[in-house]
């Protein structure tokens, strides 16, 4: 049996969806009645979605739906899955899907041999029908024949698993600032010359480079968080 609290949060999560940002949610009181869960349910799974960016809590005046922002807490997860877990429904256009000769820094990332190919994926992301991010993404094309022939609007991750038995479980990532070249700020939706955040990510299955990528986002409508702990050797400074 599904627990209360995944059950409300499921709840909260569809009628989030279903409102605009700036609509307020009923209270925790009637929240208690209407789901038949304690207030201390209620609280945490509020605090939860809150912290994921769904909701706004303001003393003294209620619990209100946010803006769309998607919030990553930086952990592996493909788009699909991260947008879907914040409540929002993911997206693709696909952009561009060709088998070539990727340039020498990605060549050296994934390991490749000067000539060996590899399929160059370039994808908008969308959440809630509104843009987040342009994927380039490149794949050895000896490990995923035939990549550019399945749907790509689905989440090429869970294709890399299920179809050829690679599964990404761990990645090295810098995450850095830009101006929106025009063509990228006309996808994204921007002004050009605006900032972006600009994510280079190389993904791993055990030892093997299957993945170099170079992920924009609007940075008004993506942010990242994470948790800090201090070191060993820092605790108690």
């Amino acid at each position: 049996m599904v627990p209360k609290h995944e059950q409300l949060r499921t709840i909260l999560i569809d009628l989030a969806r279903s409102l605009t940002p700036g609509d307020v949610l009923p209270s925790e009181r009637q929240l208690c009645l209407d789901h038949g869960v304690s207030r201390i349910t209620v609280r945490r799974t509020i605090g939860q979605l809150e912290a994921e960016g769904l909701l706004v809590r303001v003393r003294g005046k209620g619990t209100f739906v946010a803006a769309r922002t998607a919030r990553s807490r930086l952990h592996l997860a493909s788009f699909t899955d991260e947008m879907r877990r914040m409540g929002m429904e993911p997206s693709t256009v696909v952009l561009s899907a060709e088998r070539e000769v990727p340039p020498p820094r990605t060549a050296a990332a994934l390991g490749l041999d000067e000539r060996a190919e590899a399929y160059h994926l370039r994808r908008l992301r969308l959440a809630d029908k509104l843009q987040i991010s342009v994927d380039e993404g490149w794949y050895p094309a000896e490990l995923f024949p035939g990549l550019d022939k399945l749907d790509l609007t689905q989440s090429v991750y869970r294709a890399m698993a299920d179809q050829y038995g690679h599964t990404i479980d761990r990645a090295e990532q810098t995450v850095g600032s830009a101006e929106a070249s025009a063509e990228m700020a006309t996808l994204l939706g921007l002004a050009p010359r605006r900032p972006v955040l600009v994510a280079d990510r190389i993904s791993y299955s055990g030892d093997v480079a299957v993945e170099h990528a170079l992920t924009t986002y609007r940075g008004d409508r993506y942010e990242l968080q994470m948790s800090l702990v201090a070191s060993p050797d820092q605790r108690g400074w």
